[in-house]
């Protein structure tokens, strides 16, 4: 007689076939859990856009020069190592003004962030986005920029020198600086519906105002900081034109007007609100931080992150780049993750200004938790 209490031996066959079971319940479970959880978008609609630049700033600071252009004549070197090293869709993070452009059309992310302590920053890339999504070609766009009458005979195939030496006679016209800042501001606040208030209105006219004023001779210290213009266009730095024409030193222009296919990928990046441009300060509690947190729930990972030499004001004098280095500790990154950094001659790096350098994002988090990065030489020079 069999006790009730008598245990059934289950067949091996059965128990492999229920494990089999059981392995593809948990399969299915992650591909709906992974189907379900957040992706990070192709494109950002107006409202998600002007939300992410509102929820994730942080209020203003003071730098000393306005930075309307770049002073970095070697920052395209980096780039052929760039696209061995890292792949495209990913997410991109820099800081200042229209260099980031030329970074973004070469690594083609799927997303960029652009952090800066100065709102002017941000104003300056809402003028650029609002002049970039209304020109249709590269030509279009410099007279535009500049509010310089469009020359005859321009096309699509001209290099950048060759139109920037089309427009290097002409002079700017009130007239048109006058319809495209009406044009512009009516492109973000009607066309976008970007809620600017009036002191972004006016500081969106003050960079634009630099534009026309410049040129194409438009440097990186021209004015002194929102005080009239008074610096001049400023000696030994290198012009909007200049910059234009680089190359990435072993040949290739890569500038974001380089070419008409280049200016085509960086109008979609703006056209589809894929470039952020936030209100941030390196070592501050919130930009960075916000956006890590935003990235990781979108399963997303930072390719590329361009700091210039901010790097060098945060640690001299100061302790604010140990902050920095806990801010990007925040981030989501993998292997390839990588700094460019302007040196600007320090660190033992001689030769041309502002030589470009880069380093594994992941590899210095590592050395600054170890205390082996304390200051900004080790910054630029641990690990080799």
């Amino acid at each position: 007689m069999t006790s009730q209490f008598e245990t059934r031996v289950v067949p091996r066959s059965a128990y492999r076939f229920l494990r089999t079971l059981a392995v593809a319940a948990a399969i299915v479970l992650t591909i709906v859990s992974r189907a379900a959880a957040q992706e990070l978008p192709s494109r950002l609609s107006d409202s998600t856009f002007w939300k992410l630049i509102t929820d994730f700033s942080e209020p203003g600071g003071f730098f000393r020069s306005d930075n309307f252009v770049s002073n970095e004549m070697a920052f395209q070197y980096v780039i052929p190592t760039l696209l061995k090293t890292t792949q495209p869709a990913g997410v991109y993070l820099g800081v200042g003004p229209d260099q980031n452009f030329t970074y973004i059309v070469a690594l083609k992310p799927k997303l960029a962030f652009i952090f800066d302590i100065r709102r002017g920053n941000l104003q300056e890339h809402l003028m650029y986005k609002a002049v970039i999504e209304q020109s249709e070609t590269r030509a279009d766009f410099l007279s535009r920029l500049f509010s310089r009458p469009r020359p005859a005979g321009l096309d699509t195939s001209m290099s950048a020198a060759a139109l920037l030496h089309a427009y290097a006679p002409v002079r700017s016209n009130d007239t048109l600086y006058q319809k495209n800042l009406k044009d512009v501001r009516d492109w973000l606040t009607k066309h976008h519906g970007f809620a600017l208030g009036d002191s972004d209105l006016t500081g969106i006219e003050y960079v634009y105002s630099a534009f026309s004023a410049a040129g194409p001779d438009l440097t990186y210290n021209f004015g002194n900081s929102r005080g009239g213009f008074g610096g001049g266009y400023g000696r030994g730095m290198p012009t909007y034109g200049d910059l234009m024409v680089q190359t990435d030193g072993v040949g290739a222009y890569r500038s974001y007007i380089a070419s008409e296919a280049n200016y085509q990928s960086l109008r979609a990046a703006e056209l589809s609100n894929s470039i952020v441009p936030l209100v941030g300060n390196f070592a501050g509690d919130k930009a960075i931080r916000t956006v890590g947190a935003w990235l990781k729930e979108r399963h997303a990972t930072v390719t590329a992150f361009y700091l210039s030499n901010v790097e060098q004001y945060l640690w001299n004098p100061g302790n604010d780049g140990r902050k920095f280095f806990e801010n990007v500790g925040t981030l989501p990154l993998d292997s390839a993750s990588t700094f460019i950094r302007a040196v600007f001659n320090q660190g033992g790096y001689g030769g041309l200004r502002g030589p470009t350098i880069l380093a594994s994002m992941v590899d210095q988090l590592k050395a600054f938790r170890e205390g082996r990065i304390t200051s900004y030489y080790d910054a630029i020079n641990v690990p080799k």
